[in-house]
């Protein structure tokens, strides 16, 4: 894990899920997710956007910062099916759903909508890579 994320995941743990820098005052989660090929447990922290009406049910969205190339945690949780998340002080597992076409991109403009960056990750992926977007319901 790089020091960068241990980081984020020391100071979202001890501030009931709040972080400064890059992400203050965004919504945070700390995915956990199971290598695929390891079978090691990892931890990414990343930002998500709730449901409009499900409290259970968040979005995550696998940007790499916009690289060519989706986050390894993607792979992870779709191989999977599931994982769990820390959300502030709550933690619970979570069954994944990637969501396909028109409602994908729904999600994903009301995210850049809401997050300048998010729109600027799908430019630098534009003609390379459509970015995946997960739907985390609480199992």
């Amino acid at each position: 894990m790089s020091d960068w994320n241990a980081q984020t995941i020391a100071e979202f743990r001890a501030n009931a899920g709040r972080v400064g820098g890059v992400f203050e005052g965004a919504p945070l989660v700390l995915l956990h997710h199971r290598g695929r090929k390891s079978g090691r447990e990892f931890v990414s922290p990343v930002m998500y956007l709730p449901h409009d009406t499900q409290p259970d049910i968040i979005y995550v969205f696998a940007t790499r910062g916009g690289a060519s190339t989706n986050p390894d945690w993607y792979y992870n949780l779709a191989a999977a099916g599931g994982g769990s998340v820390e959300r502030g002080t709550d933690a619970y597992p979570v069954t994944v759903r990637e969501l396909p076409g028109a409602e994908r991109d729904r999600v994903y403009a009301e995210q850049a909508r809401r997050y300048a960056g998010f729109a600027e990750y799908e430019r630098q992926t534009a003609g390379v890579r459509t970015i995946p977007v997960l739907e985390l319901s609480r199992a």
